[in-house]
């Protein structure tokens, strides 16, 4: 199976953003580092998280399988999208300008996991498994 993991809400986290002088985004991508080689990694909300993930992927050779980088908002979402596209050394999902948001980075989520589903000749449905 699939795991999702967040570190936006973790008390060390939290101690090293503070410590750092950074954003708690960019210490939970920190925090994750070589963790992040091959996932897929989804971001809808904080550009600055993506701007961390694109910097360990392109300064310390961290590449995840995926980057879906969708965050939203008026305040860097746009730019850090435009970067993505420019210099991401790794496939990538996003939307161009300032929409976005976790709604719609769980929707790529559900969708390439719908996708697989698809592919792979099956259907669940409700718990049961149909060909």
């Amino acid at each position: 199976g699939n795991e999702v993991h967040c570190l936006i809400k973790d008390e060390n986290v939290a101690k090293m953003a503070k410590e750092l002088g950074v954003t708690r985004s960019i210490a939970a991508m920190r925090t994750f580092g070589k963790q992040l080689e091959g996932q897929i990694v989804a971001i809808g909300n904080a550009p600055t998280a993506l701007y961390e993930v694109l910097r360990l992927a392109l300064e310390e050779g961290i590449k995840p399988a995926l980057i879906i980088g969708i965050p939203v908002g008026f305040v860097g979402a746009a730019e850090s999208k435009d970067y993505l596209m420019e210099v991401s050394p790794v496939p990538y999902i996003t939307v161009k300008g300032n929409k976005g948001g976790s709604p719609i980075a769980a929707s790529v989520c559900n969708a390439l996991l719908y996708t697989d589903v698809k592919r792979n000749d099956m259907l669940f449905v409700e718990g049961k498994e149909s060909k």
